[in-house]
Order: C-alpha cells, then structure tokens, then sequence
C-alpha cells in the first residue's frame, strides 16, 4: 500500500514536472532568443555596449527603421536604394549573395511577400497523403514544363523547407486558412489549429 501511495506520488511529480517543462520551455527560449539577438548587435560596438548597454541595439534599429521609411515615402530615397540595389546586383561576386539574401527575405515580408498563396499538395498517389505547401511558380512553360507548378513544402519545426515541380492538377487552394495560419499549421508539425489564433494542442490533464 505504502509502494503504492509513493509511485502515486512520484507520477504526480513526474507529470508536473512536464508540464511545467511546456509552460517554461517556450517562455525561456523565447527569452533567450531575444537575448542572444540584442546581445550579438550590441558586440558590434563592445566599448559602448559596455558602458551603455542596449544603445547600439536600438541604434541599429532606428537606422534600419528610417531607411525603410524613406526608401517607400520619399523619391530621392527610393532613388537611391534602386541605385545600389542595382550596383549590388551587378558586381560579380557580391550578386551571388545579394540577390538570394534578398529574395529570400522579399518572400516573407515587405509588398512582394510570396508565400501567400497556400495549397494542398498531393505528394502520394497510394496511399492518398497530401501535404501543405505554398504555391510560388504557377507557368513553367519556360523551362518546358507546360502544366506544372512549383510549390514550396515549409519543414516542421525549422527554417528549412524544399522546392517541388509537380502536375498542376495535384495542387489544390487551401480554403478556410490564410497564408499566415497555413505557415504556423505547416511549420508547427500539424500542432497548431487552422486558424492563427487557435491551437488544437493541449497539455494532458
């Protein structure tokens, strides 16, 4: 009886212990992850991070800020961003990190965001298994591909993610999901619910 009572006990302990794990984990990479950013960007300049720390952090954001404000509000400003936009873009070597770098971060934010259109994908015929993917190449008429599409599959649980070429009669439009709510769903393992403010998960009673 007395076995008993203590292996109670301990599963009560045990099971605590998890959830408590659920509920700090997230909290603290979260943290950490902050920290680590703000920290790395005030090492830029360690004499005046050392003496006043976060100054360099929110400096560098300032600047970021104003140049994004004048490259879209003012003329001049988006004149010259073109500029160099085109210098970096055709100097050998430099083009090849250029241009990807900026690609890749134009697909997930500012006006040419292109990841936004979600699709359902059929990757496997028997059995049936769809997956959920983002449809970025609709004509692939130019590499003689008539009648396919390309479509970004996002990896769960990363950055990472793969490009497939696939019959444009296995894509299908996501409905009841917007493009946001299709990366968190796609991203989360499933985990996530189909809207962005919902999530199907929850802890073990």
């Amino acid at each position: 009886m007395k076995r008993i009572q203590t292996e109670t006990v301990l599963n009560v302990l045990l099971k605590s212990f998890f959830q408590g794990l659920m509920i700090v984990g997230p909290f603290g990479l979260t943290i950490f992850f902050i920290w680590y950013i703000v920290s790395s960007v005030d090492n830029l300049y360690p004499a005046i991070s050392a003496k006043y720390p976060g100054v360099v952090f929110l400096s560098v954001i300032s600047i970021i800020t104003l140049l994004g404000f004048l490259g879209n509000k003012f003329i001049v400003g988006r004149f010259l961003l073109d500029r160099m936009d085109t210098l970096l873009e055709s100097t050998p070597g430099i083009k090849h990190i250029y241009t990807p770098t900026k690609d890749v971060m134009s697909s997930f934010v500012g006006d040419k965001k292109k990841f936004n259109r979600p699709v359902w994908v059929k990757t496997n015929e028997n059995p049936v298994v769809w997956r959920i993917g983002f449809l970025t190449q609709e004509d692939m008429t130019d590499v003689d591909k008539q009648d396919f599409v390309a479509v970004y599959l996002p990896h769960s649980y990363a950055i990472s993610g793969w490009v497939i070429v696939t019959d444009e009669k296995n894509v299908k439009p996501v409905v009841g999901m917007s493009a946001a709510a299709a990366m968190k769903f796609a991203v989360s393992g499933g985990v996530a619910g189909f809207h962005s403010d919902k999530n199907v998960f929850k802890a073990p009673e």
